[in-house]
């Protein structure tokens, strides 16, 4: 069998390299499909887990009050609302970090909207500026003006519901903020 000169081999080699580099998916590739939603903040796109870059939404079971000063499910609200707004449409997630728990950050837009938004203008989350670096404040500023959603009446922020479910608190008492 004849020998392949060194550099041609050298090339095949290099070229075989490449093709097989070409092949594997980006990692920040931007997500696009249906989505599931899990809670007011986090959306399933085939598979991926992904939270909602610079918002914090009520959790689930959280309670809040509303103008009529009697509790109601503001996180059910919030994921009922997001779950409303994306049905049958088609949602594009741009990763932009990751988190602790292993969820894709990523900011995501439905039908040119951005998702975000939605949420913190219609006072369904509220906007985590040590993240979004004031993105959203004033669609947030323009939801406490109007009185939307959260800002109609009284809540408990969620990373201090969160904080207070792990030490043990119930929904009741961690929705009235620990009374």
């Amino acid at each position: 069998m004849p020998q392949v000169p060194v550099l041609r081999r050298s090339l095949l080699l290099a070229c075989f390299a490449l093709l097989g580099l070409a092949a594997q998916p980006l990692a920040a590739a931007d997500l696009i499909g249906r989505v599931s939603i899990v809670d007011g903040d986090t959306l399933d796109i085939h598979g991926a887990r992904i939270r909602l870059w610079g918002i914090d939404a009520p959790e689930s079971a959280q309670l809040c009050r509303g103008r009529d000063r009697r509790p109601y499910r503001c996180g059910a609200l919030a994921a009922n609302t997001l779950d409303e707004f994306t049905r049958g449409r088609i949602v594009r997630c741009t990763p932009v970090d990751g988190d602790r728990y292993g969820r894709i950050v990523a900011r995501c837009a439905a039908s040119g909207s951005d998702l975000g938004r939605f949420m913190v203008s219609r006072g369904l989350a509220v906007e985590e500026p040590q993240y979004s670096h004031g993105a959203y404040t004033s669609d947030q500023l323009a939801a406490r003006r109007a009185a939307r959603g959260l800002w109609s009446g009284r809540f408990v922020e969620p990373p201090l519901y969160r904080s207070c479910m792990h030490a043990g608190g119930t929904t009741a008492v961690c929705s009235d903020g620990g009374r």
